[in-house]
This record gives structure tokens, sequence and C-alpha cells, in this order.
């Protein structure tokens, strides 16, 4: 049987020009998705409610707030929504300093970064929590720029990559959205730009597969390689001035 990388990999087998790779945070380089959902659940017994199963809780990962706590607690009434995020916040902080990079993650973001390719993170943290990850591992100068769920419209709106691709002076046909939700793959289809899914984090393979990817894979060993064989850097890809 071929790998998962072969057998679902879609389009042209050559090489394709990318200039800007957009990679969400939480269950794509980060390990972080078996907390979030132990953090949903627990918050949601704290106030007496029905905590949500794991299929359930994972679905909302990636999500802004508000359409987050609407999915795991329909019956909240909109007003005690600071109640419920205030307990979500509260176990997962607890656990955020235990929150590794998945194995192979800084060394694939490094070969990317010496390929010439642009780097940036779209994602459904706020800016505070996002800053925090890239303090924790040493990241904050890996990527050209960053995007956050406070900062405008949450995913899948494509106001998040637009503002990306915008800031870093790229076409939504030179850019690649990786992710782990079918949030990600719907980002990347509203906003025009290609997508590749990863299995190992919130969302299931079939569904993944079922948004089309360029790719659908299922570790970073995966991701890498197929990153290598498929995606290269156009001629003269020029770096905005400073990071952000």
């Amino acid at each position: 049987m071929p790998p998962p990388a072969m057998a679902e990999a879609a389009g042209d087998a050559g090489a394709r020009a990318f200039r800007l790779l957009v990679f969400d945070w939480d269950g794509t380089l980060a390990d972080s998705t078996a907390i979030i959902t132990h953090a949903i659940q627990q918050a949601c017994r704290d106030l007496q409610l029905p905590a949500p199963d794991e299929d359930r809780a994972r679905f909302v990962i990636g999500l802004g707030l508000t359409d987050a706590l609407r999915h795991v607690a329909p019956g909240l009434p909109a007003t005690d929504y600071p109640r419920l995020s205030e307990r979500y916040r509260h176990h997962y902080l607890a656990r955020d300093p235990d929150i590794p990079l998945f194995a192979g993650a800084r060394e694939m973001l490094d070969e990317l970064d010496a390929r010439g390719f642009l780097l940036a993170v779209a994602t459904g943290k706020t800016r505070a929590g996002l800053t925090r990850a890239l303090q924790q591992h040493d990241l904050a100068r890996r990527f050209v720029a960053t995007r956050c769920a406070d900062e405008g419209f949450p995913k899948p709106h494509p106001d998040m990559l637009l503002a990306l691709m915008d800031r870093c002076a790229v076409a939504p046909e030179e850019t690649l959205m990786i992710g782990d939700t079918t949030h990600d793959l719907e980002l990347a289809r509203n906003a025009g730009a290609a997508a590749v899914a990863v299995t190992y984090g919130a969302h299931s393979s079939a569904g993944l597969a079922g948004m089309s990817p360029l790719a659908t894979l299922s570790s970073i060993a995966e991701l890498a390689a197929w990153l290598r064989a498929n995606a290269r850097v156009p001629g003269n890809t020029a770096r905005p001035s400073d990071y952000t």
C-alpha cells in the first residue's frame, strides 16, 4: 500500500512554486490537541454543563472563541461565555508550559527557512497566547509574519490569510496553508490559496481529505518530505524588511 503522501496527493506531480508557507500552530506545529480538548471538557464541567465528547471538543480547535463556545455549549447564554472562557483558560494555562513541538517540527522549519521560503503562522490563538508559545520554543524570529484570531475575523473567514499575504506582498497562487483542521483548509479555500492537510492533530483524515487538499499527510516527517519534493521557491523571493 503506498504511503499517504503518495496515495492522497492531488494535482501536478512536479514541484509547484510557493513563496509563502503559512502554518497553523495548535495540532500542526505544537502537540497541544489533547491539552486543549481536556481544558474544554473540564471548563464545561466546572459550570455544570454537559462536557462535549472528544470529537466535538476537538472540532472547535482553531475557531474563534465565540464560535467555539457556541459549538461546545449550545445552551449557554452568551452572557455566560466569559465564565466558560475563564475556566478554559484556567485549565489550559496550567498545562501550557508542558506543550511540546511535534518531533521534527523545528528541523523542518529550519530547512524551509534555509531554502528561502517565507514562513508565517495563522492561528486561532490570541496574540498573547501565540507570543507566549513562540517565546517558549524560541521561534519568534523564525516567522516573517503571524496572525491571530483576536486581530480580525477568525477562521475560516479569509481575513487571517489575506492579511498575511498582504503583509508579505505574496499572491494567493504563491501561498500554501498547512493545517490539521477543516477550518484551516476552508480558510485557504476562501482566500484563494492552496492547502495541505496533516492528520496527526485535531480533525479526522476523512474530514480533511473531503476538503481536497493538495496532500493529506500523517506526520511531520511526511510533511517535510512532501514539501521537499513538491514545493519550490520561485526566483527573487524578497523578505519583508522587519519581522512581526
